[in-house]
């Protein structure tokens, strides 16, 4: 089994490529530089997720997202409406700059966004000094993992470490809407 990691620690693994599990929200989710393409390669090929879905990248503030997210595509009260909704375990696709590379957004134009208020996550995003990847701890197409207990040993198996923690104890993993239109794209 991956050792466990204080935030310190999983952020210099993740600054070395490194595949952390970690916990959210609702679920153990799957993190990494966002910006190293190896890095999530890795993360997608443990997850046996294609590359054309698409990731959620999370964050301690708003201002991680700086020079990501291009909030002038959005008419002003619907940008208004999704900064509104954070931090919190609410995740919106909001239209992506030049800058957020393709192994992220998939065929997408957008990338999913969330500024969390999980403690845990918080302090790991906060050491790592900006947003980082974030997928459910499963192989696709199985259940995610609500506890520990809960991750597959397969995936347990193939990622560096684990960020202590507990899950914030959500029922289901967020939903996520679109934010030009408000509209849900997956029920949470």
């Amino acid at each position: 089994m991956a050792s466990r990691l204080t935030p310190s620690a999983a952020a210099a693994l993740l600054r070395d490529g490194g595949v952390v599990a970690y916990p959210t929200e609702a679920v153990w989710g799957l993190g990494c530089d966002p910006f190293d393409e190896a890095a999530v390669t890795r993360l997608l090929a443990i997850k046996r997720r294609p590359v054309d879905k698409g990731v959620i990248l999370i964050a301690a503030s708003l201002a991680q997202f700086d020079g990501l997210l291009d909030w002038d595509a959005l008419p002003r009260d619907r940008a208004e409406a999704v900064r509104a909704q954070w931090p919190g375990p609410r995740t919106w696709t909001v239209p992506a700059t030049a800058r957020v590379p393709a192994w992220i957004t998939g065929v997408h134009a957008s990338v999913a966004v969330r500024v969390t208020d999980h403690p845990g996550v918080i302090a790991l995003c906060e050491a790592f000094g900006g947003p980082l990847v974030s997928t459910s701890a499963n192989l696709a197409g199985e259940p995610p993992a609500f506890s520990l207990d809960a991750l597959s040993a397969q995936v347990l198996a193939l990622v560096d470490g684990l960020l202590e923690g507990d899950t914030g104890g959500l029922r289901a993993p967020t939903a996520i809407r679109d934010a030009l239109t408000g509209d849900e794209l997956r029920a949470g």
